[in-house]
């Protein structure tokens, strides 16, 4: 299905949630089946909302390993694709079985920071800016792994997060995924060669993203790029924090 055709059938889709129920009924029908759901992120070119978010029940494969998570992946896709008439969807995540997928995680994307300062992962450029009401925030975080900036102890023992300070710039808490979007759109706005290839998909997923335990999603960073692309308010958006905040409030 083309992208903009999937476009035009989300506002079909939102009265849908009976099929939703339906679906969950069935499969928890299947003794000893794994159902677990997961959001999917629909760009979209008209109405106020930039993104649109549906949540899909699926069979979930247990397990930690890559394969295991590649078949949760495959299973979610289907069931979106199915229920709610999206493909191709692309897998934004270390898990993905694409290697656009990959290269989109927040721990590979890089980026070059303000200032001349060497290239920054965006998941690194978002833990190290933190700030706590007991401290940070800890722009030693900006040269470690990504892997060992999300797991640094201080992230878990300062307090209460209140807000977030890049490049001398600060962020408040609202709205909630405002600050990690700007530096992921940033990020992927210096990688064409990756933007150009998002064009043909309808929706985008991050099997490892839950919302119930996590605010900010790589998958829904990437259809709010898409969206903005496709509605050419890309660029202005990314002129300043004041644009980009204003674009979310229209």
């Amino acid at each position: 299905m083309p992208p903009f055709e999937a476009d035009r059938r989300v506002d079909g889709v939102a009265d849908r949630e009976d099929v939703l129920h339906q679906a969950r009924r069935e499969a928890l029908k299947h003794g000893g089946t794994i159902v677990a759901e997961r959001p999917v992120f629909i760009p979209t070119t008209e109405g106020r909302a930039l993104v649109q978010t549906r949540t899909v029940p699926f069979q979930w494969f247990a397990g930690l390993s890559v394969a295991q998570k590649q078949r949760s992946v495959d299973s979610l896709h289907a069931a979106a694709a199915k229920l709610l008439g999206l493909e191709p969807i692309l897998e934004v995540s270390s898990k993905s079985r694409e290697d656009l997928g990959v290269a989109l995680s927040a721990f590979n994307l890089t980026f070059r920071p303000p200032g001349g300062s060497p290239p920054l992962c965006v998941e690194c450029a978002f833990q190290a800016s933190k700030v706590f009401a007991g401290g940070g925030p800890y722009t030693d975080i900006f040269r470690m792994s990504a892997r060992d900036a999300k797991r640094d102890e201080r992230l878990r023992s300062s307090g209460s997060l209140i807000g977030f300070r890049f490049s001398g710039v600060d962020w408040g808490l609202e709205p909630k995924t405002a600050f990690y979007d700007w530096l992921y759109l940033n990020a992927l706005a210096e990688r064409p060669e990756l933007a150009a290839q998002l064009l043909r998909y309808s929706a985008f997923t991050d099997i490892e993203f839950n919302p119930e335990r996590s605010v900010n999603c790589q998958a829904h960073s990437v259809a709010l790029f898409v969206s903005l692309h496709r509605r050419d308010k890309l660029e202005s958006a990314l002129t300043s924090r004041s644009a980009f905040l204003e674009m979310l409030r229209q």
